[in-house]
């Protein structure tokens, strides 16, 4: 188990990382949106390439932050129940969940978007508008941020296991902290 947990803290750490860079896209995009704007209304012209910057980088923050979310337990639930319980029944419901529900369907569309994405970057399709940028960066986030939360998954499997054979205090830093 100690092996596991330590490929589980590793896995944590470049979740943590990686959210932590990604932060920095959502200024990126709020420059890039309000610049935009600003020639828009000043010099009556604009691209669609600085829109689809503003896609392409919304598109980066939410999908290679869905670990981070994950790992920091900020996703959407819904505790109404589930809060009553002890930790250990939500530790095993969240077994439950990841193996039958979570896992299964981050790689399903890991494995199913990467063909479109290499199709994408082998033919280097562009945008169909007219000053488009190149299509296959904003396709090649899908498989990458699903290949994050599917790893983080994975962690949070391990850590879960971990808590219910008693190996560790807590699976996380806040466990349902919203219920």
């Amino acid at each position: 188990m100690g092996v596991l947990l330590k490929i589980s803290g590793l896995i944590d750490a470049v979740n943590d990382g990686i959210g932590k860079l990604v932060y920095w896209l959502v200024l990126v995009a709020v420059i890039v949106s309000s610049g935009n704007a600003v020639i828009r209304y000043t010099f009556n012209t604009s691209s669609n390439a600085w829109l689809e910057l503003q896609w392409y980088l919304f598109s980066a923050v939410f999908l290679l932050c869905a670990g981070y979310t994950f790992l920091r337990n900020e996703h959407i639930r819904i505790d109404v129940v589930l809060g009553r319980f002890s930790k250990r029944v939500q530790a095993a419901v969240d077994v439950f969940g990841i193996l039958f529900f979570m896992l299964p369907m981050a790689v399903l569309i890991m494995v199913l978007s990467w063909p479109m994405f290499k199709d994408s970057f082998l033919t280097n399709e562009m945008s169909s508008d007219a000053g488009g940028l190149i299509r296959w960066p904003a396709k090649l986030l899908v498989p990458v941020g699903f290949f994050l939360l599917t790893a983080q998954g994975v962690s949070e499997l391990i850590k879960r296991i971990a808590f219910l054979a008693g190996v560790i205090d807590e699976p996380g830093e806040k466990m349902h902290g919203h219920s």
